[in-house]
């Protein structure tokens, strides 16, 4: 049925179709800006009603075309631009896809799983870097590039979700560590690399081939300051150096470990919260230093769910090149060597990564298995505060508090260096050292309060997982989702024909897995 009105001389039709389309669109839009609470978004809603009713901008222009291809390509162009702006809108405020690319999760998650990330649980962050290319990280496909433009930056907002962060959850978010970045994607750290070359020329420059095992906190700033001016220099290995916002990070995918307010401490491998050991995931697996009489077969290593990936840390060897370094490395005892050393048969050696299930099945087969340890990850290098050793471990670490928003912490000299990166890099202050005492955005300080909630998030791999161990607390506002099931799940090990669909893990919970 058509109607007709005036507006501003003009006499209008439209149909009764149309109104009732009108209204329907209106009010999820407008319960959509209640939601999110962003007003701005009403100057949206007069060209709504144009496109249903009054018709003063001329939305479907193309039709008038004389030629039927030039309507034709239009009405194609009209569809995939429509598609795109509602795709967009789903990714940044509903859902969004994400693909493991690491074994850091493993045996949880594994490389080639599809995951669908919920933006409604912990409720979606508002644009920060509105400027940018849809359905894009911070990278231009195909040509290269930045893929956004940061001159315009919105203060972080979140719309309130259905739920909390607990611990367990299946978090993406993102990669805090990646403020500073470099145009080659094979470089992931920088901080790490900074302190690494920054300590590289320290040595050099003081002629010693090893500096303190804890050099004074000022001393970290200059390290840092100097492998940075080192990796800037050189464009041509590292790239271009790059600041990145908070939304334009690397998108990271781990296991909430820690809550705000918490207190968190490893012991020999095991987590503590506040004082009391947690239990661990079925699936959570560590390095095992073993002793194979020969190469596992395809049948063991799927049985085990070893990739080959994870037989990358093998090796054959005969006994006689059983050096005391490399048998000391691996654990391996006097005695089994004087004993294959008579057997004079090669054996395989090395380092596996596997689950509690994996070691006690690997471990009940003699003939094969001569030897299985558990490894022990002692090294203190690349561990967080990366500018303050603490002598921790990812194996031995803590005790730590985790900031929780509106709690203070007091500050020494001592600590400082675990909380400086959020009070600076994540909550925009100043922070300086002078003549031992502490300043805050030039006032002198002995506590600080936290304006945001913080998270502890570590892979299920413990052995093989940059997490919190090495880059520290995830703030609030890194946080993108919660990872809710498994759509699709390839295994790149395996052919077409030869199960790289891995039907069993399609559509099912991430907690299904544990």
């Amino acid at each position: 049925m058509d109607l007709e009105f005036d507006f501003l001389g003009r006499t209008v039709k439209t149909t009764r179709k149309a109104l009732i389309k009108m209204c329907v669109y209106l009010a999820l839009y407008i319960a959509f800006l209640v939601w999110v609470k962003s007003w701005l978004g009403v100057i949206v809603i007069p060209f709504i009603i144009d496109n249903y009713t009054t018709r003063l901008v001329p939305w479907k222009w193309w039709k008038g075309l004389k030629s039927k291809t030039a309507r034709d390509i239009m009405s194609w162009v009209d569809s995939i631009v429509f598609a795109l702006v509602a795709v967009y809108f789903v990714h940044i405020y509903f859902f969004q896809n994400y693909v493991i690319p690491t074994s850091s999760l493993e045996k949880t998650l594994l490389v080639g799983d599809y995951l669908f990330v919920s933006k409604l649980n912990y409720g979606p962050r508002k644009p920060q870097t509105p400027l940018s290319m849809p359905l894009t990280q911070h990278t231009m496909p195909v040509v290269g590039g930045k893929s956004y433009i940061d001159a315009v930056q919105w203060d972080y907002e979140r719309v309130s979700g259905i739920e909390e962060i607990e611990r367990g959850d299946i978090v993406v978010f993102n990669y805090p560590a990646g403020d500073v970045a470099t145009t080659n994607p094979a470089v992931i750290d920088v901080h790490t690399m900074c302190y690494a070359y920054g300590l590289e020329l320290d040595k050099q420059a003081q002629g010693v081939d090893t500096l303190p095992a804890e050099p004074a906190y000022s001393a970290y700033k200059k390290i840092y300051n100097d492998g940075f001016e080192f990796i800037k220099s050189r464009p041509q290995d590292f790239g271009e150096v790059v600041n990145r916002p908070v939304d334009r990070r690397e998108n990271y995918v781990k296991r909430c470990i820690g809550l705000p307010g918490e207190v968190l401490e490893i012991k020999d491998k095991a987590v503590f919260i506040d004082g009391k050991e947690i239990s661990q995931q079925n699936n959570v697996q560590f390095n095992y230093n073993v002793v194979l009489m020969r190469q596992l077969s395809e049948e063991q290593r799927r049985e085990l769910g070893i990739s080959k990936d994870d037989l990358a840390a093998l090796q054959v060897v005969y006994p006689q090149y059983l050096t005391d370094d490399l048998c000391s490395a691996l654990d391996i005892s006097r005695d089994l060597v004087d004993a294959l050393r008579k057997a004079n048969r090669p054996v395989v050696v090395g380092q596996l990564p596997l689950t509690d299930d994996a070691y006690k099945s690997l471990m009940a087969d003699s003939r094969l298995c001569k030897s299985i340890k558990i490894a022990n990850q002692n090294s203190t290098f690349g561990i967080y505060p990366l500018n303050g050793n603490k002598g921790w471990s990812v194996d031995n670490y803590g005790p730590v508090w985790i900031p929780k928003r509106g709690e203070s912490v007091k500050l020494t000299l001592d600590n400082l260096a675990i909380y400086e990166r959020p009070i600076v890099a994540y909550e925009g202050n100043t922070l300086d050292v002078k003549d031992g005492k502490i300043y805050i955005n030039g006032v002198e300080a002995d506590s600080y309060t936290f304006g945001m909630d913080y998270y502890w998030m570590m892979g299920d791999n413990r052995h093989n997982s940059a997490d919190s161990r090495c880059w520290g607390f995830v703030p609030e506002d890194h946080i993108v989702g919660k990872a809710l099931f498994v759509w699709l799940s390839l295994d790149k090990d395996r052919g077409w024909f030869d199960g790289k669909v891995r039907w069993k893990r399609m559509l099912r919970g991430v907690g299904s897995f544990n």
